[in-house]
């Protein structure tokens, strides 16, 4: 029966839906903005933005969209924070026609995204390849970031630690078939990578209507972002940042081994702290939801915040759309 039901109903579009009305409820809104030059970014952002609250981004890493990614964390932080959950560029509704796949044109197109908001300062969390963008974002702009989470982002790899064996995977190729799976024996393995604990018994119909859902679009613009972030990379050339640092990690993430976190740390040096989640994989955000928003809180809330404080309009350009 169930299979039958699935091809006329997607389990992943409707829970994507109970996503959209948490994120609505949680008094966000849905918003396109044109940044020029090709590119739009998508964001969900306060339907009415308090100015004396800071801002917090909540920037996603592959695999399931950002409100999945964020969905047991976004009410924890309206409260305190300005928050703005965007796509980048190739996911979700965000887009470019330029050529580049640097994520450092990912961080620009962030910052101007946000400048279009009438953001100019931001506390910011990357899960995986968010942690790469928002890393890229604190080295070209500082002066911008207040506080930076860093969870499970591999910016210290270097491309030799392929060859050497620090990686599940052996090729770029691998990696990319793996995280951006197109047959549900490739997702499996992405969630054996992802979890410690993986859901058993899911059935092929379920992961084929999800690959459906949200893993068809922008492959090769996604792959090429995949090789970006490792071709050539050396941890030589990686600037280091001087801001105030978090660095959250699952004791065992098989994506990017524990061992890149410790890199990561001594590269950083004293302005970084790190947290070690147990019995926790890549995907730690939704395996320890609640430890893992403990310790964002712990490190991104000040008192100073919780204080109640008048509402303004969400200032709006002309280059905003709302959805």
């Amino acid at each position: 029966m169930l299979p039958k039901l699935s091809k006329c109903f997607s389990f992943t579009a409707s829970r994507d839906w109970v996503y959209r009305h948490l994120f609505a409820s949680a008094g966000l809104r849905s918003v396109v903005t044109d940044l020029g030059e090709g590119t739009s970014m998508h964001c969900w952002v306060p339907k009415l933005q308090k100015p004396c609250k800071p801002s917090l981004v909540l920037v996603h890493g592959f695999g399931a969209n950002a409100m999945w990614q964020y969905g047991e964390h976004v009410r924890l932080f309206t409260g305190h924070f300005n928050v703005y959950v965007p796509d980048l560029v190739f996911f979700g509704e965000s887009f470019t026609s330029r050529s580049d796949r640097s994520e450092s044109f990912q961080a620009e197109c962030l910052v101007k995204m946000m400048e279009a908001h009438g953001v100019q300062r931001m506390s910011l969390v990357g899960i995986s390849y968010g942690g790469f963008v928002g890393y890229s974002l604190g080295a070209q702009f500082p002066e911008v970031v207040e506080k930076l989470v860093l969870c499970c982002a591999g910016v210290c790899l270097e491309e030799v630690d392929m060859q050497n064996g620090l990686f599940r995977v052996s090729s770029l190729d691998e990696a990319s078939s793996i995280l951006l799976p197109q047959t549900p024996d490739k997702l499996r393995e992405l969630m054996k990578l992802s979890f410690v604990r993986p859901a058993r018994g899911v059935p092929t119909w379920f992961l084929q209507d999800f690959i459906q859902v949200m893993c068809t679009e922008y492959i090769e613009e996604k792959r090429e972002l995949l090789e970006a972030i490792l071709k050539g990379r050396k941890l030589s050339d990686l600037p280091k940042i001087q801001l105030p640092t978090l660095i959250l990690w699952g004791d065992e993430d098989q994506v990017f081994p524990l061992e890149l976190g410790h890199r990561l740390k001594r590269h950083i040096g004293e302005n970084a702290q790190m947290v070690v989640i147990k019995n926790a994989g890549h995907a730690v955000n939704l395996e320890k939801p609640k430890e893992f928003g403990k310790h964002l809180k712990a490190f991104l809330i000040d008192t100073s915040t919780t204080k109640s404080c008048p509402t303004s309009p969400l200032a709006s350009g002309e280059n905003i759309h709302h959805f």
